[in-house]
């Protein structure tokens, strides 16, 4: 089951009006504070300006025309933000719904079974997000940490691989420091979630350029999304590990992003901002022989046949 119709903050939107590359796994705004220092943190009102004015510069210098925004259930999730952001920047937004990996799990996780879980997320797939009628077009971050889930997180994985068979959406996953997405993949697809349907997240960060090939091969996206986290991974590794996988056959399968989680990574605090995907790794990768089709299928069609499940035929 696919649609070539995204579910986006503001409406349904077609993908054909999708002319721009899009970032593939972004938050825009979020509340994952739990040291209490006030780091992990976009807030709608302090920061939304600054977001908002990135994305306007970015759809203007480059084209930007969607961000698929993967703050979900107990990640500070706020779709009328969104929204807003969406309408003001004039950038297309997917919002997301899921349950992100154990530390941020909400209470409701704790004696639920995958039946309970899912239809929670059916009813806020077919609803829209906390009361507000807007409706999310992608399951994620649904998260785990290590190399297997654990039993919360596999019911969370469970429930997600469910809700998407049931209402065409396609699922992105945390995998914390890249690891554990193999056993993600086998839970998903043990549900009976085909593998196109799914984003193996954070696989920059994991230094194995076989486990990404794997992933690929199984048709999975394999997402490199941290794109100028270089206190976590250096582009350099990051620019090392997608040509590999471009050699290998596979850029039909790679995501690209740069999973903006604080307000210290905002251009206005001196950090790389959204646009560093633009700005530095695109150029390095065209430097390596990348040409314009190549960046166009990594960074649009790639993302819009993600969302939608369609083939490289029709996108």
């Amino acid at each position: 089951m696919h649609t070539t119709t995204l579910h986006t903050v503001t409406g349904p939107l077609s993908h054909e009006a999708v002319r721009g590359p899009a970032l593939a796994h972004e938050h825009l705004v979020l509340d994952l504070d739990l040291k209490g220092d006030g780091g992990a943190v976009l807030d709608a009102q302090r920061h939304g300006p600054a977001v908002t004015a990135e994305l306007a510069a970015l759809r203007e210098e480059f084209g930007l025309s969607l961000v698929i925004e993967l703050t979900c259930r107990g990640m500070g999730r706020d779709p009328s933000a969104l929204a807003a952001i969406a309408r003001d920047s004039g950038v297309a937004v997917v919002a997301a719904t899921g349950w992100y990996y154990e530390p941020f799990h909400t209470p409701e996780l704790t004696d639920a079974s995958v039946e309970r879980l899912t239809d929670v997320l059916v009813r806020e797939i077919e609803s829209g997000l906390d009361g507000t009628g807007i409706r999310p077009g992608v399951l994620g971050e649904v998260g785990s940490h290590g190399d297997r889930p654990s039993e919360p997180e596999t019911r969370s994985l469970r429930a997600a691989a469910r809700a998407a068979g049931t209402t065409g959406l396609s699922v992105a996953t945390h995998a914390q420091l890249g690891r554990g997405g193999l056993a993600q993949l086998e839970l998903l697809t043990a549900e009976g979630l085909p593998p196109h349907r799914v984003s193996i997240g954070h696989q920059d960060l994991l230094d194995d350029p076989a486990v990404h090939k794997e992933l690929a091969a199984s048709g999975a996206y394999v997402a490199f999304d941290t794109v100028g986290k270089e206190s976590y991974q250096s582009d350099d590794t990051r620019l090392r590990l997608l040509l590999a996988l471009i050699e290998a056959g596979h850029a039909d399968r790679a995501l690209l992003s740069c999973d903006i989680s604080r307000h210290g990574y905002l251009e206005t605090e001196d950090g790389q901002g959204y646009g560093h995907l633009f700005h530095s790794f695109l150029p390095r990768l065209r430097a390596a022989g990348a040409d314009e089709d190549l960046i166009d299928l990594m960074t649009r069609r790639n993302p819009l046949r993600f969302l939608t499940g369609a083939s490289v035929e029709e996108i």
